[in-house]
């Protein structure tokens, strides 16, 4: 892509109203607009990041076993007045009306539909287990939204639902998606220190949520530094062991109580990024969601739920990664991976380098953004500093004459002179 026929509107400073640091280098970065509180445009940039993030989630919820869904973003009231949910849930659910005057709401979760969805097709043990989870657009009319994408009312969710024929069952589902789960966070070079939580307004008797480390995170957590020396990609990770780690939030944290030496607890900032429950029978005995088990008898399903916020993902990875000059995107998840920089397009021979290699390295399939447009060199290096690409790579009339570039990696600063040959190599690698 070529920046000068690209749609990045980028802000020299934040406005105002942000107070994190992901909301401002997101708005600077022209990657978010807002559109009413809580509300934003995805442009470009940032919907690639997105895109990005949601494609490793549906990989790893595949690679799990889970399979793949659309629920609509609108739903009638009396499915979730068959759960009891309705008049429940509060007045973060958007309820609305349609032209006959009947209820809908604009769902804020989807345990009510993808039990209907079940109910009505299966019907034996022999089709289970089972889970379906689809990636869908979320709306949670919050009090007071705030920070980005942080904590908006509209938000992109990935949601799961496991539906099991007995308790055993349900918990190797749950255990299932606890490790899909950090094997997802990690993919996009997170740490997710897994604890448990409240079950809230979803209901039932077992809960985690994974929190991420990053220096502005929203609470404090405290966790066993074990957790430091696991391979989230290990094929055995064992959830009983992960589970029995000590990790608690602030507000669960007892200093006196807790079972660790002080040399292997480990203190952080932490951020929100899924929550995974279990509920048993709540909503299948509500709503009629039996199976016949293998004795002949009648039974309401297992069920579990499974949510990661995939936009909110975007934002709790700035905050882990970034610096003073902008966001340091891990090359999972960057939208370009390669940032190339045409000091000078007036210049016969460095542009017709820079056409060569954009033209080499978009062949090999390398996600390229080629900074084309004529503007000093110090705006084209702020630029490429905010938004933050992996690799950065510039090319100017002394190189040209040498056929040499310099590569910049973004996260290390490191800098090297290579020669064009030698770049199209690595990238191909």
């Amino acid at each position: 892509m070529r920046l000068s026929r690209y749609f990045l509107p980028v802000l020299k400073e934040a406005p105002a109203e942000a107070e994190i640091i992901s909301h401002k280098l997101m708005l600077r970065a022209g990657m978010i607009q807002q559109l009413s509180a809580g509300i934003y445009n995805w442009l470009p940039l940032g919907f690639a990041v997105l895109q990005k993030v949601e494609q490793i989630v549906r990989q790893e919820m595949n690679a799990a076993g889970a399979i793949e869904i659309m629920m609509p973003t609108v739903q009638p009231a009396d499915l979730w007045r068959e759960s009891g949910r309705y008049e429940a849930y509060g007045k973060e659910m958007l309820r609305i009306k349609d032209r006959h005057e009947r209820d809908m709401l604009y769902g804020p979760t989807n345990e009510e539909n993808v039990t209907d969805i079940f109910r009505r097709h299966v019907k034996s043990y022999r089709q289970l287990p089972l889970n379906l989870y689809h990636i869908q657009w979320k709306f949670r009319d919050e009090i007071r939204p705030r920070f980005g994408v942080m904590r908006g009312r509209e938000f992109l969710m990935k949601d799961g639902y496991s539906f099991d024929v007995d308790h055993a069952a349900a918990r190797r589902a749950y255990d299932n998606m606890f490790v899909a789960y950090l094997r997802t966070f990690k993919r996009m070079g997170l740490t997710a220190i897994p604890m448990q939580a409240e079950t809230g307004p979803i209901g039932g008797n077992m809960s985690h949520e994974f929190q991420i480390l990053a220096q502005t995170g929203e609470s404090a957590v405290y966790y066993d530094a074990a957790f430091e020396q696991i391979d989230f990609s290990a094929p055995d990770l064992d959830p009983e062991r992960l589970k029995a780690l000590y990790a608690a939030a602030d507000d669960k944290h007892d200093p006196a109580a807790c079972p660790i030496s002080g040399d292997r607890l480990r203190s952080g900032r932490g951020i929100e990024v899924g929550h995974i429950f279990h509920f048993g029978t709540k909503y299948s005995q509500a709503m009629g969601a039996t199976v016949m088990a293998a004795d002949g008898s009648e039974v309401a399903v297992e069920m579990g739920s499974y949510g990661i916020g995939v936009s909110r993902l975007v934002g709790a990875l700035i905050e882990a990664f970034h610096d003073e000059k902008g966001i340091v995107w891990p090359e999972s998840v960057a939208p370009f991976k390669v940032g190339l920089v045409n000091l000078r397009p007036d210049d016969a021979a460095t542009t017709a380098l820079a056409e060569d290699l954009y033209a080499r390295l978009h062949a090999l399939g390398v996600e390229v953004l080629m900074d084309d447009r004529d503007e000093r060199a110090g705006v084209k290096f702020a630029t490429m500093e905010l938004i933050g690409l992996p690799w950065q790579v510039v090319v100017g009339p002394r190189g040209a004459a040498e056929d040499k570039v310099e590569l910049k990696s973004r996260a290390t600063g490191e800098k090297h002179d290579i020669s064009a040959v030698m770049l199209v190599e690595r990238f191909a690698l």
